[in-house]
């Protein structure tokens, strides 16, 4: 086709002068109903939007960013696009920054250092305000550089010693101690564990946390119930098989994650094993999908809608200084108890 695109009337745009003018009011008055500050009243509004509409005035965003500095972009670096876990994460942090006129730039680093410094060096590249970090194989020792820098960072799921108050997420430790001592209390004591890759820090603090219960309840750690996975349920499924192949007995198998677990469900039941009285299974995140098998999936909450929301409150207080949002509170991981974990008592 050789139509050519319509850029609309040849006519000079309209300024922001010209709006103050038909609106009757001051031009700072219409810079506040754009950037939608709060001590405008109604009725003003109403008569700015008006005359944005009869003048057909767009706001220049590149010249509003260098007058004050502000990109009004907040960079998020996750894992993983394809992921429920991390769409869930990514769209509650964009919500809560979309109510305040403030948007997100999403890159991920797939669970490997140099895609995560990569994806970090993109955000900072596109002059974000500030970072959001879900971050795997990053060392502390460059988190805590990182957060000397003049960006502000926020990290989730990570602890820093250093930088305490720029971190968000659950203790998974204790998250990986509850799930398994849930097991125990239950009556299991010959308990396989499946874990995700153990460089990953919160993959390794869940098997400590299992390791833990362990020794808290005085039963002893078999090296031959354990795998190390990945967080996917092909991984999952396989590990399962692994076990089975050791001919050790087991009455149950908590697992690194949801995903981990669904697919040990899958595999047991091609295995013909009745769930779940001879194969009792934990998971952790508490997904959305975990309400959805069967049997229901027992699994360790880990909140990660109110953590996402909660970094973009993080950001909005400290550094757009926007007084409505409220300080982000402790998280903590909670057992939540489904039919896919049975008494042995």
């Amino acid at each position: 086709m050789n139509k050519k695109l319509n850029h609309g009337s040849d006519s000079k745009a309209a300024t922001i002068y010209q709006v103050a003018k038909l609106a009757g009011c001051a031009v700072s008055t219409v810079s506040r109903v754009v950037n939608k500050h709060q001590n405008v009243s109604s009725k003003t509004k109403e008569k700015v939007h008006s005359a944005m509409a009869q003048l057909n005035y767009r706001p220049n965003t590149v010249a509003s960013s260098l007058a004050s500095q502000r990109s009004n972009c907040v960079g998020v670096l996750v894992s993983e696009l394809a992921s429920e876990f991390f769409g869930t994460f990514t769209g509650a942090v964009e919500s809560v920054l979309r109510e305040h006129n403030k948007h997100i730039i999403v890159t991920a680093g797939h669970g490997d250092a140099a895609s995560e410094k990569e994806g970090i060096n993109f955000l900072i590249d596109r002059n974000c305000d500030a970072l959001i970090l879900h971050v795997e194989a990053l060392s502390d020792e460059y988190l805590n550089e990182l957060c000397q820098g003049d960006i502000p960072i926020v990290i989730v799921n990570r602890e820093l010693s250093d930088f305490p108050n720029n971190c968000i997420g659950i203790d998974n430790e204790l998250g990986g101690f509850k799930a398994t001592s849930k097991a125990i209390e239950f009556g299991h004591c010959d308990i396989a564990y499946i874990s995700g890759p153990l460089k990953k820090h919160d993959a390794h603090a869940r098997w400590d946390g299992h390791l833990r219960a362990l020794a808290q309840a005085s039963i002893a750690y078999d090296p031959a119930l354990f795998i190390e996975a990945e967080f996917s349920q092909e991984s999952g499924a396989k590990a399962l098989l692994e076990l089975l192949a050791q001919n050790k007995p087991f009455s149950c198998v908590v697992c690194g994650n949801d995903e981990i677990a669904c697919g040990v469900m899958s595999a047991a039941r091609d295995a013909k094993m009745h769930l779940p009285n001879a194969l009792s299974i934990v998971g952790f995140d508490n997904s959305n999908v975990a309400s959805y098998t069967y049997p229901k999936l027992s699994s360790v909450d880990y909140p990660i809608a109110q953590i996402g929301k909660a970094a973009g409150l993080l950001v909005l207080k400290h550094v757009y200084v926007i007084e409505a949002a409220t300080a982000a509170v402790p998280f903590s991981p909670t057992f939540i108890n489904r039919a896919s974990l049975q008494s042995k008592l």
